[in-house]
């Protein structure tokens, strides 16, 4: 028998949708049942990744995205992941008012979730989260991820698309570029382009572009979006960023390349499973019995190494 939020969910209840979202935050005993029954309803959403720097303005570029979308009649669920509070584990942004052009429109789901300390920004619950928002219909899911810095990569693991985010005038954007973001960059948008760089920014990233670029492959675009405080210009420009989304959505099925990336996502949320159900059960048990604190002061003191308690552990609990 189907559990009830789960039925709320697939007929489209976001508030059932909002409570397993934050059950699977607070890992309560039982939503790993609701995720079998909700998984097997998951896999038909187009899922766009942004991510990029702190104050690239991710999110007030999403929020004119969405109107872009919803003049397409697609309905969107968004999943923003902030930063993680080192004393509550919460979102420190949480509760902050998200895309509030589109607070009342029963068509877009927003979600604000924390890193919860997982590396490249993006937490377990966020896989998770996202087959929350296609299970309950949503056609395009966008994650945002916090802009924890050259980490970001790990959005490639969940999304088909992935936007990077930049602005001139923040340091040296091209060497962070080098560092990771490069490889996972489907489409480049410089925010707030009517900022001195631009055009120096626009330069040097088609330039690395063309020496990175395979014959046949995806050309990457670069897209230079004018600040928001012209409107007019900004919408536009946000529109060209719908064009490229939805191109690469097409070239990707066109030449049979999201199979591929379907299958990667897949790898990864086994890989994230995995983790959970063997090594994070190690570490809880770890942690409430003190071995982990008695393992510390081990190294501390030299008398054991990271490698020799690691076997021990490892022949402890894998017999």
């Amino acid at each position: 028998m189907m559990n009830e939020l789960s039925k709320k969910v697939l007929e489209g209840n976001v508030r059932a949708a909002s409570h397993i979202i934050r059950n699977l935050e607070d890992q309560i005993p039982g939503t790993d049942e609701i995720m079998r029954e909700l998984f097997t309803a998951s896999g038909k959403s187009h899922i766009v990744g942004f991510t990029g720097a702190p104050g690239a303005g991710k999110s007030t570029l999403i929020d004119e995205l969405i109107t872009v979308y919803r003049k397409k009649n697609k309905s969107i669920g968004v999943l923003a992941v902030d930063p993680t509070s080192p004393f509550t584990g919460g979102a420190i942004l949480g509760d902050r008012i998200r895309m509030m052009n589109h607070s009342q429109d029963e068509d877009v789901f927003v979600r604000s979730l924390a890193t919860r300390g997982y590396m490249g920004g993006l937490s377990k619950a966020v896989g998770e989260g996202i087959h929350v928002m296609e299970a309950l219909g949503k056609q395009k899911v966008i994650v945002e991820t916090c802009g924890v810095g050259q980490q970001e990569v790990d959005i490639i693991n969940h999304a088909h698309t992935v936007v990077v985010v930049l602005v001139p005038g923040m340091g040296d954007e091209v060497q962070a570029i080098k560092a990771g973001l490069m490889e996972i960059a489907d489409i480049f948008v410089i925010n707030k382009a009517d900022r001195d760089g631009a055009g120096k920014l626009y330069q040097e990233l088609i330039n690395m572009i063309a020496m990175s670029s395979k014959e046949g492959s995806w050309k990457i675009p670069v897209v230079k979006v004018t600040g928001f405080k012209e409107p007019k210009k900004f919408s536009q420009d946000v529109e060209e960023v719908y064009n490229k989304i939805e191109e690469h959505h097409k070239y990707l099925v066109e030449s049979n390349l999201l199979s591929s990336r379907i299958r990667r996502k897949a790898a990864a949320e086994l890989n994230e499973a995995l983790w959970a159900k063997i090594l994070q059960p190690v570490l809880d048990d770890l942690n409430s019995s003190g071995e982990i604190e008695k393992l510390v002061d081990k190294l501390v003191s030299r008398d054991t190494d990271p490698y020799t308690a690691a076997e021990k552990v490892a022949r402890k609990y894998m017999k």
